[in-house]
């Protein structure tokens, strides 16, 4: 069993960033709701536990807080801003509001050398978000770094190898981050960085063989990244008992259905199982256009489609999903403190009652992860280095209802400004890219005519695992020229928009 890293989560926005960073040392580590129950932590045996940052003060009501026995449990501490101070208030220290709230970048003077700061630059850049402040330490403790606004920017009790720091060490901001969490891992949490594809590999083929046995699984297949590496480690465990599903909703990228099956039937010998299933997800979305009910009639859609396959198939126990990590933070499954951004059809959009045991293989790692995956396993990489795709595919690219005319106006835009980005060597620079169809139409001329067409909006991002992401700064030339093949080429639209925003405050898809 691989080492643990246990995150608490006090709703900072940048808790999953925290494991990111972690993961990025070889070092594996799952993020937790605050409250979780001691006998739990017990039970998990981590090798160190991050208490994160949050929004609350300590001494509100209803803060968000930890027992007190967790300081107790021998367990090396890290806490992170909200975490510092949370330490501090329950171990006999006091937090105060600062004179001067405190956001952005800030220098740090380090005290003390050893340990948490080793090989730590003094005077370097740390990044601040806080309205309040250790005001006094809890007996035992000593300073270690402070800022010219926070006399206990960082601070330890050596001896129980409880660490607090009133900074984001996990932001890019923060100069020597990496080193300070690095410290915190292998010099006080005795880390080794056993968290490796490999290792991932070998391990997750051991688990699924002792939880599936003899019994049979379906997967569906979309020909991305995620179902692809679930089936292959799949196939790895079980051979033939395993059973992969294609299922054409209607809702794909132009000819996207005859690339996946010829990608996957030339490279591999899984069983694979095609379905035309398009009339029945269009008439399911008829007149539907909220995105939240659109994500369930699709999960919905999906989960009859399986178990009736499933049943031509004669017993099956399992359906296989590419879950990832980011899909169960985004979707709150933990319950953590943060808010249910919106439903992933492979979360929340699945039905309460279902006949098939659910097998998730993947709901442990983030996206570039399950790339890694994939290179150690022998994908192609043609498959590792296609953008994401939406499990409820172009429903949630098309505001407004679906039907098929805006799906094949929407499939024309999207494979012009693929191929465009292609063709100018942008596509591997952009973590994804795609088109969506607003419920907008406006005025236009072409010819001596006057038009009244669809207004389409170009989205491109630059991220490591979606759970951040910022606006791709596409090439004037480059979009000019998909601007104009989309208008001249694609009936029914007469207006082209890119999306400069960010995520957050913004997602990445628009529903």
């Amino acid at each position: 069993m691989h080492e643990l890293i246990l995150i608490l989560d006090f709703g900072s926005q940048y808790t999953q960033l925290i494991a990111r960073r972690i993961r990025e040392l070889d070092v594996y580590c799952e993020i937790y709701p605050y409250n979780l129950p001691l006998r739990d932590i017990k039970k998990k045996i981590p090798k160190g536990i991050i208490l994160s940052g949050g929004p609350s003060s300590v001494y509100e009501k209803g803060a968000p807080s930890v027992k007190k026995e967790i300081f107790e449990l021998g367990f090396p501490i890290l806490g992170i801003c909200y975490g510092q101070q949370l330490m501090a208030h329950f171990l006999g220290g006091e937090v105060e509001s600062a004179e001067r709230r405190e956001y952005g970048k800030a220098t740090i003077f380090i005290d003390k050398t050893e340990d948490l700061f080793n090989g730590v630059k003094n005077n370097s850049t740390v990044w601040m978000s806080h309205g309040d402040r250790v005001k006094i330490m809890p007996n035992g403790f000593e300073i270690i770094g402070h800022t010219d606004n926070s006399p206990f920017a960082a601070m330890r009790d050596k001896s129980r190898k409880i660490y607090g720091i009133q900074f984001h060490p996990e932001v890019i901001h923060t100069e020597d981050g990496m080193k300070i969490l690095k410290n915190f891992l292998f010099n006080i949490a005795q880390c080794k960085g056993d968290w490796t594809p490999k290792s991932f590999v070998d391990e997750m083929i051991k688990k699924i063989k002792e939880n599936v046995g003899n019994g049979k699984v379906i997967c569906a297949l979309s020909g991305g990244v995620d179902s692809s590496v679930t089936s292959i480690l799949l196939y790895r465990a079980i051979g033939k008992n395993f059973t992969c599903i294609f299922v054409d909703n209607g809702l794909l990228r132009k000819n996207e259905k005859e690339q996946v099956v010829n990608t996957f039937t030339s490279n591999f010998r899984i069983d694979l199982r095609v379905v035309d299933e398009k009339n029945k997800f269009l008439k399911n979305l008829k007149g539907v256009t909220d995105p939240e009910e659109k994500r369930k009639i699709i999960g919905n859609t999906f989960i009859e489609i399986f178990e009736e396959e499933a049943k031509k198939l004669g017993r099956i126990d399992y359906l296989a999903q590419g879950t990832l990590y980011p899909d169960l933070i985004e979707s709150q499954s933990f319950k953590g403190p943060s808010s249910t951004i919106k439903t992933h059809h492979n979360v929340g959009g699945l039905p309460e009652v279902m006949n098939l045991k659910l097998i998730e293989p993947l709901k442990e790692l983030f996206k570039d992860e399950v790339r890694r995956v994939g290179k150690e396993i022998g994908i192609p990489s043609e498959i590792l280095k296609r953008h994401p795709f939406p499990g409820p595919g172009l429903a949630v690219r098309i505001l407004g209802e679906v039907t098929e005319n805006k799906l094949n106006v929407l499939r024309e835009v999207d494979q012009i400004y693929i191929d465009e980005i292609k063709n100018a060597g942008l596509y591997d620079e952009i973590w994804q890219a795609f088109a969506v169809l607003l419920p907008v139409k406006s005025v236009g001329v072409m010819g001596d005519s006057r038009t009244y067409d669809n207004v389409t909006v170009l989205r491109a991002v630059t991220s490591l695992d979606g759970m951040t992401a910022d606006w791709f700064k596409m090439p004037y030339d480059i979009l000019q020229k998909i601007s104009n093949r989309i208008i001249n080429e694609v009936k029914g639209v007469n207006r082209v928009v890119y999306d400069v925003s960010s995520k957050p405050p913004s997602t990445i898809e628009w529903e």
